[in-house]
């Protein structure tokens, strides 16, 4: 959706909402009129019952607005908050045309950084299910590759990787990295990096170090589960 079309189907649902809001007050009035002209007793005075007529549709109307302003409030949520996010892509604005191939490679390269940290930051739902941490564009540092890193801790890192399979697909995949030199530690679930964040600040290693022999790294990741569990119990 483009951002003319967006704004038009912003800007329709918008009058939509206030005019179901209006709706509701000459509904809810015309209601409470009818109901209490029609039933008062008919030994009142006409000055009387067009009174409290009056009354009745004004707070027939507030209470039938009120009940309809509960069944809207989730429908203005996401509007404002589309409008937001209307406003913070409508303040985006491209830098001034580059006057040599340099500044244009250096326009494209920055943009392209950017692009990997909003795509890392999308694509955290798989992992952040919460939304409470991961999804932050701003934590997210953007590589020209089109990877990005996401510092959690001194020492620790959250790598996400976009790349093109056997398959003609894109693979989304998360890695915790240490500067230690550990293998990196593919990340499924936020509880994962939790535990591993949990095992470093009892001393443990995060992962095995990518440089010992098979058979070897077989037992320490079998002995540092183990002690994982230890920790969890």
């Amino acid at each position: 959706m483009n951002r003319t079309v967006r704004s038009t189907a912003l800007a329709a649902a918008g009058a939509a909402t206030e005019g179901l809001d209006m709706a509701t007050v000459v509904i809810g009035g015309a209601i409470g009129a009818w109901a209490a002209y029609t039933y008062y007793p008919d030994t009142w005075s006409g000055d009387w019952r067009l009174a409290l007529t009056g009354a009745v549709a004004v707070v027939a109307a507030v209470a039938v607005n009120s009940l309809a302003g509960v069944i809207l409030a989730p429908l203005r949520r996401l509007l404002n908050k589309a409008r937001g996010t209307q406003l913070q892509i409508t303040a985006r604005t491209a830098p001034a045309a580059p006057a040599t191939l340099d500044e244009g490679l250096a326009q494209v390269a920055a943009a392209t950084e950017t692009h990997a940290a909003h795509r890392a930051a999308a694509a955290a739902w798989r992992i952040d299910e919460g939304d409470t941490l991961l999804r932050d564009e701003n934590r997210w540092r953007g590589y020209e590759d089109g990877d990005a890193s996401f510092f959690l801790a001194p020492g620790v890192w959250l790598h996400y990787s976009n790349s093109q399979n056997g398959y003609g697909t894109r693979d989304r995949c998360f890695t915790l990295l240490t500067g230690d030199g550990d293998e990196p530690v593919f990340i499924t679930g936020v509880e994962q990096i939790r535990h591993r964040l949990a095992a470093r600040a009892a001393g443990l290693p995060v992962a095995v170090p990518a440089t010992i022999a098979r058979d070897e790294r077989t037992a320490l990741l079998t002995e540092l589960d183990d002690q994982l569990r230890a920790l969890e119990a």
